[in-house]
C-alpha cells in the first residue's frame, strides 16, 4: 500500500510559526522530483515541539496541497494513547491516506501495553496505519512477536523499521500481513533486499530524486543502479545525522537557499564544524557551489 519512497519531510519555520507559504514550495519540489508520498508532521517534521494546533494546520495544508497527486501519511503519534486517537481521528477528517504512529515514548510501556495502545489506535479509525519501531527515540523496541500481533489487526499494514538491524527486519518482512519500510536511510537498499517495501526517509528532503530512483531501482531488482547511487548519496545520509534529525536536513536545505534553518527549540543550529562537514558533502555532490 505505501511502496516507494516517502518524504518525511521537515517543518518550516519563520519567527518560531510554521511557514506554510515554504512548505508548498517544498512539497512542489518533491512531487516534481517523483517521490511517491509525503509524511509531514512526523520526527522531522519536528512533531514534539508542535502545538495541537500547529499539528493540525501543518497535516491540512499538505493534503490540500499534494491535492491527491501523491499520497500523504500523516504523522500522528504520541506516548499519550488518547492523544495519538485525536490525532489519528483529525488526519482521518483532514483527508489523510494513512498515518504514521510512533511507539510511546519516554513512559517505556510492556510490551502489552504497547499492543495495547496501536490497538486502541486502530480501532479509532478506518485509515491504514503504518507504526514506528524507533527504539534510539523512545526507548523500547516493538518486539517481534508484539508487530506479529499487530499484524492481525485489520488497518496495521506495516512497520517502519529504524532499530538498526537488518537481522530484525529479516524477521519482521517473515510475519504475514504487515509490510517492511525502511526508516533508516543507509540501510534502506540491504532491508530491500530481505523484503522490506520502500523508505520513509530524511534524506530525500534534499535529494529527493536520487532517493527515489535507488529505491525503485532496489524493487526492481537492478542491483547495480541502486548499489551505485546508495554509495554516491551514503556521506550524505551520514552527515544529516551527525546531530539530532532534523537539524541535518534543515541545515542541508538552508545551505542550498530553500529554506532559512529554522528549527523549534529544543533544537538548534549545527555545530560549526559540523556544518562544514555537511557543506562539504553537499559540494561534491553538486548542491551548493
Amino acid at each position: 500500500m505505501f511502496r516507494g519512497c516517502y518524504t518525511a519531510i521537515v517543518t518550516p519555520m519563520k519567527d518560531n510559526v510554521p511557514d506554510l507559504d515554504k512548505l508548498g514550495e517544498l512539497i512542489e519540489r518533491q512531487i516534481d522530483a517523483g517521490i511517491d508520498g509525503i509524511v509531514p508532521v512526523g520526527t522531522t517534521g519536528e512533531s514534539a515541539t508542535l502545538s495541537h494546533d500547529e499539528h493540525h494546520s501543518v497535516v491540512q495544508y499538505t493534503i490540500k496541497k499534494v491535492d491527491s497527486r501523491v499520497k500523504v501519511v500523516a504523522g500522528a503519534g504520541s506516548n499519550s494513547t488518547a492523544e495519538a486517537v485525536a490525532l489519528t481521528k483529525a488526519a482521518e477528517a483532514a483527508g489523510a491516506d494513512g498515518t504514521l504512529s510512533i511507539s510511546p515514548y519516554y513512559n517505556k510501556p510492556s510490551a502489552e501495553g504497547i499492543a495495547r495502545h496501536f490497538e486502541a489506535i486502530a480501532e479509532s479509525t478506518k485509515l491504514p496505519i503504518i507504526i514506528y519501531n524507533v527504539p534510539g527515540r523512545t526507548g523500547k523496541e516493538i518486539a517481534v512477536d508484539t508487530v506479529d500481533r499487530l499484524a492481525e489487526v485489520e488497518n496495521i499494514v506495516a512497520i517502519k523499521e529504524a532499530g538498526g538491524s537488518v537481522d530484525r527486519a529479516s524477521k519482521l518482512v517473515a510475519i504475514d500481513g504487515i509490510d517492511v519500510i525502511s526508516g533508516d536511510d543507509s540501510l534502506t537498499l540491504p532491508m530491500i533486499a530481505v523484503g522490506a517495501i520502500g523508505v520513509i526517509s530524511v534524506t530525500s528532503n534534499v535529494v529527493p530524486k536520487e532517493m527515489r530512483d535507488m529505491v525503485h531501482a532496489a524493487l526492481a531488482e537492478r542491483l547495480s543502479d541502486a548499489r551505485g547511487l546508495h554509495h554516491r548519496l551514503l556521506a550524505l545520509m551520514g552527515e544529516l545525522f551527525t546531530e539530532c534529525n532534523p537539524a541535518g536536513a534543515k541545515t542541508a536545505l538552508k545551505l542550498m537557499g530553500l529554506i532559512n534553518g529554522e528549527m523549534r527549540p529544543p533544537l538548534c543550529e549545527l555545530e560549526p564544524g559540523n556544518e562544514v562537514a555537511l557543506a562539504r558533502v553537499l559540494k561534491d555532490l553538486g548542491l551548493v557551489s
